[in-house]
């Protein structure tokens, strides 16, 4: 196995526990160890997402309301996921708990809701961000009682001899168990379980005891009057709940191919820990085949991962709120926006012909203020109430003010032969073929000073494919 320089090796890890480094910190002089260590200490607290939100009634006001409060809530709800839209990415982009926020995203992914109103969103997503580098179990019975996810999955209509089976079902076929390790019974009487689960107005936790099935159930060969806490200590107690997690934070932080001898030991070790999730990453960030060339540089960036890089690295700054919603948009991730209660694929879904293309503008175009104009479909859910030709006409225009002055002063001491291969190394997680290099540093303009030469040769390497990945 080729040895990796320390610097890629840092370079891997933050990308990989976070979203790059950014520029103006000089991180490469740290050992494997000490990041590791400094990635933890840094994500140690959790504090919320602070979101000033506009003020909405519930949706059952609202539709009481003639259709001018009504379109009036709407665009009120819509703002709103707008100002959390933005809030999480310049979270990501400037925070110094890296590991939470990563963390955070991928559980936004596993326990995927889409939800309608966004003060419930802010709810769930800083449940997840308190929980996020703990322990599963107690992240598992906090999110089955956010109110998000009882509204997202009908459990308020889960009732005695009337149970709603949603919730129960992607609690064991998405959240734990995964596919094809329990029974269609076992969900009907997961359901009965979780009946009376709900929540009040203000978004909490409500345990409505009348509409409580308390009746005798068989859950995974087990007989009792088990109530939903029973239920997913249950699940918990399941070995395969360790693998079947590890596999899916494999996939997120490590390979999208996975390696059995690695996954089962790693979902041994999880389990024995008690489902401790700082303890399972650690394990995964200071293995040396964490570092191997099999895994540096073989995961395509999610559209999240590129804006909020670009946004760290680079100081990215839009000149309209909007913009970043209309680029996630763009390339198939818009937070708190999941397809479905599967969350996003990822992998190589996120890149097709088109989608190729547009990324490859995405950097160049942010970074010299240029207009980058992106053309959307109609999508009533998360548009805001606009004129009817300009729905018709998706086009937007996305611009931005960057600041290439971290990497300028990075490299003022580099001489020019060498600025290409220190550049691909800051900015590339996979080596750059010498004929690439050599293209990349042709029809330089004479009398370029060294910092147009830094900048035009780092807006010809975030236009390769190989910047789109990490």
């Amino acid at each position: 196995m080729k040895t990796l320089a320390r610097e890629q090796k840092l370079q891997h890890l933050y990308w990989r526990a976070g979203f790059g480094i950014p520029f103006r910190n000089d991180q490469a002089r740290s050992g494997i160890k000490s990041a590791v260590r400094e990635l933890f200490k840094s994500s140690g607290q959790a504090a919320p997402l602070q979101v000033a939100l506009p003020h909405t009634e519930t949706t059952g006001q609202a539709d009481a309301q003639n259709a001018d409060m009504r379109q009036k809530r709407q665009r009120e709800r819509q703002q709103g996921f707008v100002l959390l839209n933005n809030a999480w990415l310049t979270q990501m982009a400037t925070s110094q708990a890296q590991l939470r926020e990563k963390m955070t995203l991928f559980w936004h992914g596993h326990f995927a809701c889409r939800l309608r109103e966004p003060r419930f969103a802010l709810l769930q997503h800083n449940t997840l961000r308190q929980h996020a580098l703990g322990k599963f179990p107690d992240l598992l019975l906090a999110i089955s009682k956010d109110p998000g996810m009882l509204q997202f999955l009908n459990n308020q209509q889960n009732r005695k001899q009337r149970p709603n089976e949603n919730f129960a079902r992607e609690l064991l076929e998405l959240f734990t168990l995964g596919r094809g390790h329990y029974t269609e019974q076992d969900i009907k009487e997961a359901a009965r379980a979780f009946t009376g689960w709900s929540y009040n107005p203000q978004g909490e936790f409500v345990f409505r005891a009348r509409q409580h099935d308390r009746g005798q159930k068989t859950f995974m060969g087990k007989r009792g009057n088990f109530n939903g806490e029973e239920i997913l200590q249950m699940i918990v107690e399941n070995p395969r709940t360790a693998e079947f997690l590890t596999s899916k934070l494999y996939a997120f932080f490590v390979s999208e191919v996975p390696n059995p001898e690695r996954i089962k030991a790693l979902s041994s070790y999880f389990y024995e820990t008690g489902y401790d999730i700082p303890k399972l990453l650690e394990k995964i960030f200071t293995a040396k085949w964490f570092y191997g060339t099999d895994v540096v540089g073989s995961k395509i960036k999610s559209p999240i991962e590129l804006l909020a890089g670009l946004q760290r690295q680079f100081d990215v700054r839009y000149t309209d709120s909007r913009s970043p919603l209309v680029l996630q948009r763009a390339l198939g991730q818009e937070l708190f926006r999941p397809t479905n209660v599967s969350g996003w694929a990822g992998g190589r879904n996120w890149i097709d012909s088109s989608t190729l293309a547009f990324r490859l503008r995405i950097g160049p175009a942010l970074l010299q203020d240029a207009a980058l104009e992106v053309n959307l479909k109609p999508d009533d859910d998360t548009e805001p109430t606009a004129p009817r030709k300009r729905r018709q006409d998706g086009l937007r225009t996305v611009r931005a003010k960057a600041s290439l002055s971290g990497l300028h002063q990075q490299l003022q001491n580099v001489k020019d032969r060498e600025l290409i291969e220190k550049l691909s190394q800051k900015l590339l997680q996979v080596p750059l073929q010498p004929e690439t290099a050599a293209l990349l540093t042709q029809h330089i303009p004479a009398g370029a000073t060294h910092d147009d030469k830094v900048t035009l040769l780092t807006l010809r390497l975030l236009s390769l494919p190989e910047y789109q990945l990490c």
